[in-house]
This record gives C-alpha cells, sequence and structure tokens, in this order.
C-alpha cells in the first residue's frame, strides 16, 4: 500500500548509488517522478533509465527543477541543502527528503539507527552480528552497504542503520527505537559553518527516537529527550549504575554494566580502549532493546569479531613491529582515538602517517596525543603543512611527497616493540579514489616489506 500522495511532483536530485536505489523505490510504488543531476553523465545513469523514462531525466544542470513544478524532493547525500536552487526552491515550499525519511514512511520492524564522527561502521556491523546470532532477522545498512531502501522487507524484525550528517539532514522524523550517537569531532567542515552546525545535523538522528544510547564523555553526543525516554550511557571510564564502561582489577579490563562484569577484555578478539568503547555501545543498544546481553551467543560474537576492513585493521607483525591499517581514520577524531586506543602511556612507541586532504578541520587537537605517544610523524598530501604546524616541540617529524616515501623513511627510525599506524586523519581524493584504495595500497607496500 501506497503511503505517499500521487498528487506531488517529486524529482530525485543527484545520483548514484542513494539516488539509483530512491528512483528504483519510487517506481516500484508505481509513483511518478524526474531524476535531476548537476553532471552530464552521473554514475548510475544507465541504471536509472530502467526505471524512469528518458523524458523525465535532467542532466548537466539542476536548473530543470526551477520549471517542472516540483513539490517534493529527494536529495541524495552528497549535495548539500545550501546549494542555491535547492535554498530557493525550499524557502517557496518544496520539501526536501532524503531516501532515509522515504525509509522510515514504509519500514515496518523495529529500526536502529547509529551515526557519529567515528566508528559507526564497526557498531552498526557489530549490532547486526549479534542480534543475528541471538536469532533475530536482522539486516543492516544505510551509509554502510546497501542503502536503506534496498533493505526494507517483510521478513525483518531489525534494520540497523549507518547514517552519516548528509543523510540525517534531509530525515525529518525517524522516529527509532533506538538513537545513537557515537560521538562528534570536527569533519566535513568544507560543508558546515561550524562543528556546531555539524553536531545539529548528528542529533537529528534522536528526533522522535523511543530509546537512545550516548557517549558519557562526549557531551556533543547528549541527547536533550522527554524525560521519560531510557537512555543508556557508555563511557571507556568507570560506569555508573545502568552505564556501560571499563572497570579494572588484577584479572585486567572488564567490560561492564554498572558494577556487573561482563566480558574481560582479553576474551573479545577487537583490542584498544577505543574498540572496547563500539562493544560497550553495542551492548547498550542490545540492553535497552530489552535483550539478553549475558546470552552465551554474544559471547561467541565478541570472541570471534574482529572488526572491518581498513578500521585499525592489524595488517602484519613484522620483526615484532606491528602494523596498522586505519586508512578510514578520514578526521582527526578517528586519528585521536586510534592513537589514545593504540598508544602506550609509559612510552612513545607509535610511528604515526598522516595525511590528504584536511576538509578544512582543525588538527590541533592531535597535538598533544602526538607528543604523547607518537615517536616519528610522517606527514603526506595536500594538507601535510596543516599537520606539520601544530607537531608539538619534540616530536620528531619528516614531510615527504606520498606513502611510498613514508614507508621508507620510517625504516630508518622503526625498532623491536614499535607500532607503525596508518591513520591519515584526512580525505584521500589528492592521490586516491578513496579510502579503501589507499588502505589497500598501504596494505601492499606492508606487505613487501
Amino acid at each position: 500500500m501506497s503511503l505517499i500522495s500521487t498528487d506531488r511532483v517529486r524529482a530525485v536530485v543527484g545520483l548514484g548509488l542513494t539516488g539509483v536505489s530512491t528512483a528504483r523505490f519510487l517506481a516500484q510504488q508505481g509513483l511518478d517522478f524526474y531524476v535531476i543531476d548537476s553532471r552530464d553523465n552521473p554514475p548510475g545513469l544507465d541504471q536509472v533509465k530502467q526505471y524512469c523514462p528518458s523524458d523525465r531525466i535532467y542532466t548537466g544542470s539542476l536548473e530543470a527543477l526551477l520549471t517542472l513544478g516540483v513539490t517534493e524532493l529527494f536529495v541524495s547525500p552528497g549535495i548539500a541543502l545550501a546549494t542555491p536552487i535547492l535554498q530557493q526552491l525550499a524557502q517557496a515550499g518544496v520539501k526536501m527528503r532524503g531516501d532515509v525519511d522515504l525509509f522510515r514512511d514504509y519500514a515496518n520492524g523495529k529500526i536502529i539507527a547509529i551515526t557519529g564522527s567515528n566508528a559507526k561502521s564497526t557498531v552498526t556491523t557489530l549490532v547486526n552480528e549479534l542480534l543475528l546470532a541471538l536469532g533475530k532477522r536482522s539486516v543492516a545498512g544505510g551509509n554502510l552497504g546497501l542503502p536503506a531502501l534496498d533493505l526494507i522487507s517483510e521478513e525483518v524484525d531489525y534494520y540497523v542503520l549507518e547514517l552519516s550528517s548528509f543523510q540525517l539532514e534531509t530525515t525529518h522524523a525517524l522516529k527509532a527505537d533506538v538513537a545513537c550517537l557515537l560521538n562528534v569531532s570536527e569533519d566535513h567542515m568544507d560543508r558546515y559553518d561550524d562543528l556546531y552546525a555539524y553536531q545539529r545535523a548528528k542529533q537529528r538522528i534522536y528526533r522522535g527516537c523511543e530509546a537512545a544510547v550516548c557517549n558519557k564523555q562526549d557531551i556533543l553526543t547528549a541527547p536533550l529527550l522527554a524525560q521519560n525516554t531510557p537512555v543508556r550511557a557508555f563511557t571507556k571510564g568507570v560506569p555508573d549504575l545502568k552505564e556501560f564502561g571499563l572497570l579494572r582489577d588484577s584479572d585486567g579490563i572488564w567490560l561492564s554494566k554498572g558494577v556487573k562484569r561482563l566480558f574481560n577484555a582479553q576474551d573479545v578478539k577487537l583490542k584498544g580502549e577505543h574498540n572496547y568503547a563500539n562493544i560497550l555501545a553495542s551492548l547498550a543498544i542490545l540492553d535497552v532493546l530489552g535483550l539478553d546481553i549475558e546470552d552465551v551467543r554474544v559471547q561467541g560474537v565478541l570472541r570471534d569479531f574482529g572488526g572491518l576492513p581498513h578500521r585499525c585493521e592489524t595488517v602484519r607483525e613484522l620483526k615484532d613491529v606491528v602494523y596498522i591499517n586505519d586508512s578510514k581514520g578520514t578526521n582527526v577524531g578517528a586519528t585521536l582515538a586510534a592513537l589514545e586506543g593504540l598508544g602506550s602511556p609509559r612510552t612513545p612507541t607509535i610511528h604515526l602517517i598522516a595525511g590528504g586532504v584536511g576538509k578544512g578541520a582543525d588538527f590541533s587537537p592531535l597535538a598533544p596525543a602526538l607528543a604523547k605517544f607518537v615517536s616519528h610523524l610522517y606527514v603526506f598530501g595536500k594538507d601535510a603543512q596543516h599537520i606539520i604546524d601544530i607537531v608539538p616541540e619534540g616530536t620528531a617529524y619528516s614531510h615527504h611527497d606520498n606513502l611510498e616515501q613514508c614507508m621508507e623513511a620510517l625504516k630508518s627510525y622503526v625498532k623491536q616493540g614499535d607500532v607503525v599506524l596508518f591513520s591519515p586523519a584526512c580525505a584521500s581524493f589528492d592521490q586516491y579514489k578513496s579510502f579503501e584504495h589507499r588502505g589497500d595500497h598501504f596494505k601492499k607496500l606492508v606487505a613487501a616489506l
């Protein structure tokens, strides 16, 4: 049954994975729509012609939006709502929506929505794995894997959605059963006016939610909700009652709920305090849903789940040196989390390789961690100088043209017991097609050592 009025004039703005998914879904509902893209030959153009007549497809400019009488736009995440034509139409009363907003109209299962500057893919994947292990019919997607609309099915108990700030800008009332905001640190400052504009976009995930999970150590994740809305917090510190956190005793580090020890850190595959926080967030989500987090099947998943490629991924251990690929570390917060999670409090042992496209970010929050954990910093890429500008006195660094030169240089400095961490704190698009392409190159260079 269609939930959308047929008297609206709709357009899908922007192709690619999300745009094609939205066009396909609208066509499946028997609804008419236009497709508009500013590019002459956008990705997915041939695909979308299967769902939309050619005379309703406009490429090369967004100007057609001003003449088609549109009343409702489905804007792909890559297109900023600040685009002048979209602003003009919004002021005229045209509704700006996204694929996740449309998904909300049709999805019948429970929705678990997860966002954050960092770790959202890891937590989304882990929550889905835990639900499947507990015998639930669960699917994961959104900003990760399949677009949200491609997940819709009558055979689903739980939708686990990773959502970006761009997707949340066009999501008006997700009404998630559980909404989780993991962390907020500067990212996409080339699209947002400041950190607080970015935070406001992230906070939209809480709109209408039934329950929330937030990070006690990050005030920017704190939800503003009705007093009776259940909230679970997680922390890398000692938890209060009903919070999830870390307890330490002679047996090591325990992942805990309040005073109750749940799992010893040595029994989970993900390592580093930043990853323990990801597990705690996942457990908090299950807990607020009323699921049994002490089930033996949960323990089995935590024992076997080693994380995702390019996210603090151990590539190789060679001559007592560990090489870690964190190419997904595309912002300062991600690299900071990796340094704090992997660094030794006793002596700097990390060789950090960083650089690329900074997206207008402030790198200065990295300075204390560089002084505390980093033995040598190797920088390369478009915004290398901006990183060099914040290096604290006493931290050794070197400037290189590319990743190969960084890898060659570190041979002179690395010693037994050290960690080589590739966590760029930048996007990859100056020298690579994607963070995956960049991470694969690092792994190839490590394999050749």
